[in-house]
C-alpha cells in the first residue's frame, strides 16, 4: 500500500454530488486529499473536497486529464467514461471499480447475462432493441402481461424502469433498448452493502429492507435490520459476498434483492459504489459506508460493520408542485425529536422528488424509530 497519510497522495472522484460530499467528510478525519471532478462548483461535494475540478465526467478528454492528475481513481456515479478509465488502467493508474466490471454493470442487460452466466440468481428475462420489438413480442404471444421493462443503459434513481401490467399501460413503454423482466411476486425488497479490498478481504453489513415511492420509483424509508429471520439474512449476506466476487470489485457494491413469499432471494441491481440504502450506517455503524468504500478502495483493513443501534432512514426528497430554490420547512421542530438525524445536502435548487438529504432516526426500538420516522415525514418538507 502506498503511503497515504500526511502526503500528497491525491484520491479522485469522478462526480460531486451527495455521494462524493458525504465520501469527502469521511476523508476528512484522516486529512485524505480528496480531488473531484464535476461539472459546476456549486455542487455538494465542493464542499467536502481538498480539491474541484471543473469537467464533465462523460467526456474522454476531461476524464483522462483529471486521472492523470491523481494516484488512485473512485467513483460516486456509474454514467462516467469508461473508455478513459480503461485508458488510464493501461498507463497504471489504480481505477476502483476496475472499468471492464463497471462496464458490466451499465449495461442492465449484460448485467442479467452476467448473474446468468454464473449462476447467481436473479428474475427471468429477456433482450429487446427497441419499443416495436417488445409490441411485436406480445402480439406474436412469446411476451406476456405483466412485465417490468428497464432501459438498458441510463436510468437512475427510478428513471428508466416502466412496470406494465395491463394493455392500457402499453403507452408508458420506453423506446430504446431494453430488459423485460418478470413482474416478480415480492415480499420485501432488501439490500447488503459490500466490501471487498484488494487483498481479498470481504465484510458485509446487515441486510436492510427498502419501501420505494410508488409514483417516484425511489427509495422512499430504509429499515436497519431488514425485519427477516436469521437465516434469511444469513444468505443474504452470503448472496452479496458471491456477487461482489464474482465481480471482482475493490470497494462497495450495493446489491439490491427480492425476497418472495416463498423465500426465495434474486438478485435485481447493483451499484458499486457508495449507496442510498446505506446512508444509515453514518450513524448507526461503527463504521460508515464511506469510510468502508476508502478503506477498501485503498486497500486497508475494512471496518468493523457491526450496527450501534437500529435505525430508519428516511429519503428526503423535493415535495410535488415546488421548483426553485429549496426551503426546509419544520426542521426546528424535527431536530426536537431525539434521535433524529437530518443530513442536507447542500442543492441550491429543489425540484418534485429531487434527492435534497436525509434523515436517520435511531432507536434502541424499531418500532418506535418507524413512529418518529412517520413523524419527521410529516413535519419536514422541501419547498420552494
Amino acid at each position: 500500500m502506498p503511503n497515504i497519510f500526511n502526503t500528497p497522495f491525491k484520491i479522485g472522484i469522478l462526480g460531486g454530488g451527495q455521494l462524493g460530499k458525504m465520501l469527502g467528510q469521511a476523508a476528512s478525519p484522516w486529512d485524505l486529499h480528496i480531488s473531484v471532478l464535476d461539472a459546476d462548483r456549486h455542487f455538494p461535494a465542493a464542499a467536502t473536497c481538498t480539491e474541484f475540478v471543473v469537467g464533465d465526467f462523460r467526456n474522454y478528454d476531461d476524464v483522462l486529464a483529471f486521472g492523470r492528475q491523481v494516484d488512485l481513481l473512485t467513483i460516486e456515479i456509474e454514467s462516467v467514461n469508461s473508455e478513459a478509465l480503461h485508458q488510464l488502467v493501461s498507463e497504471g493508474l489504480t481505477v476502483h471499480p476496475h472499468p471492464t466490471a463497471l462496464d458490466l454493470i451499465k449495461d442492465k442487460g449484460d448485467q442479467k447475462q452476467f448473474y446468468k452466466e454464473r449462476g447467481l440468481p436473479s428474475s427471468s428475462f429477456e433482450l429487446f432493441a427497441d419499443r416495436a420489438s417488445i409490441l411485436k413480442a406480445l402480439d406474436a404471444g412469446s411476451l406476456s402481461l405483466p412485465f417490468v421493462q428497464k432501459l438498458r443503459t441510463g436510468g437512475y434513481d427510478g428513471r428508466g424502469v416502466a412496470v406494465i401490467r395491463r394493455p392500457a399501460e402499453l403507452e408508458l413503454l420506453m423506446d430504446g433498448p431494453s430488459v423485460v423482466e418478470e413482474l416478480v411476486d415480492i415480499d420485501k425488497e432488501l439490500a447488503v452493502i459490500v466490501a471487498r479490498n484488494e487483498s481479498g478481504a470481504v465484510a458485509a453489513y446487515p441486510p436492510v429492507e427498502m419501501d420505494f415511492n410508488p409514483e417516484a420509483n425511489l427509495v422512499e424509508w430504509l429499515l436497519s435490520p431488514a425485519q427477516i429471520d436469521d437465516e434469511t439474512a444469513r444468505r443474504a449476506t452470503e448472496l452479496a459476498r458471491q456477487v461482489i466476487e464474482a465481480y471482482g470489485i475493490c470497494g462497495l457494491l450495493a446489491v439490491e434483492m427480492f425476497l418472495t413469499p416463498a423465500g426465495e432471494l434474486l438478485v435485481n441491481e447493483v451499484a458499486p459504489r457508495p449507496h442510498n440504502s446505506g446512508h444509515h450506517t453514518i450513524d448507526s455503524s461503527y463504521t460508515s459506508q464511506f469510510e468502508q468504500h476508502l478503506r477498501a478502495i485503498l486497500n486497508l483493513p475494512l471496518g468493523s460493520t457491526h450496527m450501534k443501534t437500529p435505525s430508519v432512514m428516511v429519503n428526503l426528497l423535493g415535495e410535488p408542485g415546488y421548483e426553485g430554490q429549496a426551503r426546509y420547512e419544520g426542521m426546528e421542530k424535527v431536530l426536537a425529536l431525539e434521535g433524529v438525524k437530518p443530513h442536507l445536502y447542500g442543492k441550491v435548487m429543489t425540484k418534485p422528488f429531487r434527492k435534497m438529504g436525509h434523515v436517520t432516526i435511531l432507536d434502541s426500538d424499531l418500532d418506535r424509530a418507524r413512529t418518529k420516522a412517520r413523524q419527521v415525514k410529516d413535519l419536514l418538507k422541501v419547498i420552494a
